[in-house]
């Protein structure tokens, strides 16, 4: 499909509106996931509802990576024989300005997605009692970990490229430095947007399907506790009602 081609004053729109929604949507879906992941945890009843959002937001990054702008694109971002030459460039401590992901940023993309959905995976499947809570755990931690490089990662570069990565996020524009960048067709964009919107609503619908309080906090605990107390009250509470 032809794209057109859009002159730039001061900046450059790189991100477009769904990659930046998802961005601060997970970002907040794994802070709560984590602060309420204890027991005891005042949040605790969502805990599930962080994981299912996480979840529906994984799945919508994915088809976004083939049908989002340019930028948003897996095909244009993940180069895998780029990496090596950017490292050089790193170490040297002149890396080539990118306007989407770097090389390495595109690595650390695709691992945040994986680490996501395997914490986001385990945790379902114990809620079906086929899951471990130690893996989950050791998942959960290990991403956390991840999310600590990738944060290391954008300050630095940031430093390095002068670009900063983290208003870009939320403005979705950088600096122009007189450059151009394509503009897929007004249709086209609209479309995507469209495609995207049908996406999340599948996805919603899918995952109320298989857990029908899936986004009402608390309401897998409760349906457990009554599950219990059927399991073990229920017989005597039915003999004294026919008393």
């Amino acid at each position: 499909m032809a794209h057109a081609t859009r002159s730039v004053g001061a900046t450059i729109r790189v991100w477009d509106v769904p990659v930046r929604l998802f961005h601060w949507s997970l970002v907040v879906a794994i802070a709560l996931a984590f602060v309420s992941s204890e027991e005891d945890s005042p949040l605790a009843a969502w805990h599930m509802v962080a994981g299912w959002v996480a979840a529906v937001l994984i799945g919508f990054r994915l088809c976004w990576g083939f049908i989002g702008n340019a930028q948003a694109r897996f095909a244009n971002f993940v180069k895998p024989a780029a990496v090596f030459p950017h490292l050089r460039e790193l170490i040297a401590g002149r890396p080539e300005r990118s306007i989407g992901h770097n090389p390495l940023g595109g690595l650390a993309v695709l691992a945040l997605l994986a680490g996501t959905a395997a914490v986001t995976w385990t945790g379902i499947r114990m809620t079906s009692g086929g899951g471990s809570e130690d893996l989950h755990e050791i998942l959960a931690f290990s991403l956390l970990g991840l999310i600590v490089v990738h944060i290391v990662g954008v300050v630095v570069m940031s430093l390095l490229t002068h670009d900063n990565l983290a208003q870009a996020m939320v403005t979705g524009r950088k600096a122009a430095h007189g450059g151009q960048l394509p503009v897929a067709p007004r249709r086209f964009r609209m479309l995507a947007h469209l495609g995207g919107v049908a996406i999340v609503g599948l996805l919603v619908l899918g995952v109320i399907r298989y857990d029908a309080g899936a986004f009402i906090p608390g309401s897998r605990e409760e349906a457990e506790h009554a599950e219990q107390h059927a399991a073990l009250g229920g017989p005597v509470l039915e003999a004294n009602d026919d008393d």
